[in-house]
């Protein structure tokens, strides 16, 4: 394995060594090591560059690992996997993606998840974003994710991009049945001329059905963001919608929230917050000794905690 390989692991999957579960290292657009479990199976789609990744119904407590790497520059990748997820089931999922390059030429990952929760399924799904090395080409990451929750089914999405990604566009759709439950936690670091776009929309059909959507994001230099998110409620159900945003030096946010009720029973709300940090937040840190940079940071850091 090589070390950028390594170490890239380790940054996006939390990996020591070896994947406590089913995994499978997809390694600059092929399959560098994979492992099935009694319960959790994976298989190579039959219909183009992915997985079939199948959770037995009522699994508990078991994690697949999936990460996607480039490792270097002149390398597009697309992959495609699929998730089954069986009745009662609950497991985590960690899904980081990791671009690398050295040289002129772009790092590209593209990678397009289909969840299928069949009813009081849970899933924890993790995925962190990340570009490095110090190539002049594109590092690109652009997270396609489809969700399709059943009756009582519950998806938890933990999704960060804390550096190195020049270009993103991520877009996220999910429908919900009755019962389910939508949770998305977003965290979103820009700097330089990076940028990056965010596309939240969520189909509440069913009753009693939910989401909670929240986005942080920072936006450094001359950085862009825009985010936007759609939730629609057809039935009683509860929807909220948040981005709080930091603008720091020329960066710039564009936020967008919706919400469509076409039920009388939809009870849907938006938040949206952006500016600079408190003049009031760096003089307390100053005053502990910290330079204004450092007390920066140290805002920032606990911003997207």
């Amino acid at each position: 394995m090589k070390e950028v390989t390594r170490d890239l692991l380790r940054e996006v999957s939390e990996w020591t060594g070896e994947f406590p579960g089913a995994y499978n290292v997809r390694e600059d657009g092929a399959s560098a090591g994979r492992r099935s479990t009694e319960n959790i199976q994976l298989s190579d789609k039959p219909d183009g560059p992915g997985l079939v990744i199948r959770i037995r119904p009522g699994t508990k407590g078991e994690t697949v690992s999936i990460p996607a790497l480039v490792t270097h520059g002149g390398v597009d990748d697309l992959v495609y996997n699929d998730f089954f997820v069986g009745e009662g089931a609950d497991v985590t999922i960690v899904a980081g993606c990791g671009v690398h390059t050295e040289d002129g030429s772009n790092a590209r990952h593209n990678g397009i998840h289909r969840f299928f929760l069949e009813k009081n399924a849970h899933i924890v799904y993790l995925e962190k974003h990340l570009g490095t090395g110090h190539g002049t080409g594109l590092h690109a990451i652009d997270p396609v994710t489809e969700i399709v929750l059943g009756e009582g089914a519950v998806l938890e999405m933990d999704t960060s991009q804390i550096g190195g990604v020049d270009r993103s566009t991520r877009r996220t759709t999910a429908v919900a049945a009755a019962g389910a439950k939508l949770i998305i936690r977003e965290r979103l670091l820009t700097e330089g001329t990076q940028q990056a776009k965010t596309d939240f929309s969520v189909q509440l059909d069913g009753e009693d059905s939910g989401a909670d959507i929240i986005s942080r994001s920072v936006a450094r230099g001359k950085s862009r963001q825009q985010y936007r998110s759609r939730i629609v409620g057809n039935n009683r159900c509860t929807g909220h919608s948040e981005c709080d945003a930091i603008i720091g030096e020329e960066g710039a946010v564009d936020a967008a929230p919706a919400l469509i009720a076409n039920h009388g029973d939809a009870a849907l709300i938006h938040e949206a917050a952006i500016g600079k940090i408190a003049g009031e937040q760096l003089l307390k840190l100053r005053t502990l000794g910290l330079t204004e940079e450092e007390a920066e940071a140290r805002i920032v850091a606990g911003f997207l905690k």
